[in-house]
């Protein structure tokens, strides 16, 4: 069952993912080499405590912390731990909140320091995919569309789209219908409707698109152990086109200042 949103609806999810987006500016201003990831995951957690919203990671599907911070090979779903960040690393940062009844889901990932030319070019590449995704989201359009901008634009580079894990629907719970697989032809899948908020998330690898999921049940990693990036925007599909309800321009002016 696909749930479509009113504009007041959209609104109060519009508010959760500013908080989100405020969360991982507030995380990464504090990416640095020394910092352990676990640290990070409690200023995320009183961030967004603070702001009179709960974690909506923590505890889902028994999932132990408030963010997923996932470092150079890991993909998506690395548990916050005592492993010390240190130079040349990249941080994806995935969270989420709930609050006045819906929730807010974004990711980012931030590169420590000085990071190779080939990593730089992997981030930037992953988001400019999760831009070309985010230009097919609206009314009148296939779900299809998304998935094969997204996959398009990452292969012509020689990437890797990781298949085993995709974005998804997004309301008063984190993950509703439909999907949103980062591979796929156009003109297929779901129909996009007024109405409908999906998160877009490119989960996009230097080398193999084939991952491992490790024994703790929840960090995905590339299996040849190349660095992979991922960016995730939540999206309310309008008729004139995509009306985004991420902020990168809130965690970018806090890393870049």
């Amino acid at each position: 069952m696909i749930y479509l949103k009113t504009d007041e609806e959209i609104e109060l999810l519009r508010e959760n993912n500013i908080l989100v987006s405020k969360t991982l500016a507030e995380v990464g201003r504090h990416i640095k080499p020394g910092v352990t990831t676990k640290e990070l995951d409690k200023i995320a957690e009183d961030y967004i405590r603070s702001h009179g919203a709960t974690p909506a990671f923590l505890g889902y599907d028994g999932y132990p912390a408030t963010a997923c911070i996932s470092v150079n090979e890991q993909v998506v779903h690395g548990i916050p731990s005592d492993y010390v960040i240190k130079e040349g690393d990249v941080v994806s940062v995935d969270l989420g909140t709930f609050m006045k009844g819906f929730v807010g889901d974004s990711a980012y990932t931030f590169a420590v320091g000085e990071v190779s030319d080939e990593v730089k070019q992997l981030l930037s590449v992953t988001k400019e995919a999760l831009y070309k995704g985010t230009a097919q989201a609206k009314a009148g359009n296939r779900v299809g569309d998304i998935s094969a901008a997204v996959q398009d634009y990452a292969e012509s580079f020689g990437y890797g789209v990781v298949r085993e894990l995709e974005g998804h629907g997004l309301g008063r719970k984190m993950h509703e219908a439909p999907g949103v697989p980062n591979y796929g032809l156009r003109g297929r899948g779901p129909l996009l409707k007024e109405g409908m908020v999906i998160c877009i998330e490119p989960m996009i690898t230097m080398g193999g698109r084939a991952v491992v999921f490790e024994r703790d049940g929840w960090t995905v990693r590339t299996r040849d152990r190349k660095p992979a990036a991922h960016y995730e925007f939540a999206v309310a599909i309008r008729k004139g086109g995509p009306d985004v309800l991420t902020d990168f321009s809130i965690i970018e002016n806090a890393i870049n200042n």
